[in-house]
């Protein structure tokens, strides 16, 4: 019998289909509750919301996932929110709090849909995003022994 540690499966699935050419992605599972976000869930409605109010739901999909790993623990709700797109840098933000407005978060869809790559300064993004940014993670290259697939 195998004595290793067996990594844990997750449970719901993080797997997240997308059907934009963009996708917003909120938690709505907290891995120190081992339950349901209801931050995350209240937040995730109200960002599909305002997402299709500015008129960007054709490039944006909004989605829940499972928890994103980069919350605190016990610290009363604030979420993590998270933006990807094919051959986009990915950007993770945390201490978001569902109950204050989110215009900032619709400002970065904004200017992240504009941009061919996703990238940009940290100092770019809206005011309030600057000092929540968790992580601004390059575009995944592909490459295989016929050359690079994207």
């Amino acid at each position: 019998m195998d004595d290793k540690p067996r990594r844990p499966v997750a449970t719901p699935s993080y797997s997240v289909a997308q059907s934009a050419p963009h996708q917003i992605l909120v938690c709505k599972a907290c891995k120190h509750t081992g339950s349901s976000c209801e931050p995350g869930f209240a937040l995730l409605k109200k960002l599909r919301t305002a997402i299709a109010a500015a008129g960007l739901s054709d490039d944006f999909e909004v989605s829940g996932t499972a928890c994103l790993a980069g919350c605190v623990p016990d610290h009363g709700g604030p979420c993590v929110v998270g933006w990807r797109a094919n051959s986009k840098a990915t950007w993770l933000f945390g201490d978001i709090d569902p109950a204050q407005p989110i215009d900032d978060l619709v400002e970065f869809a904004r200017l992240y849909a504009a941009l061919d790559d996703g990238w940009m300064a940290g100092r770019d993004c809206p005011p309030r995003l600057c000092d929540n940014t968790l992580a601004r993670i390059p575009a995944a290259m592909i490459v295989t022994r016929k050359g690079a697939i994207q």
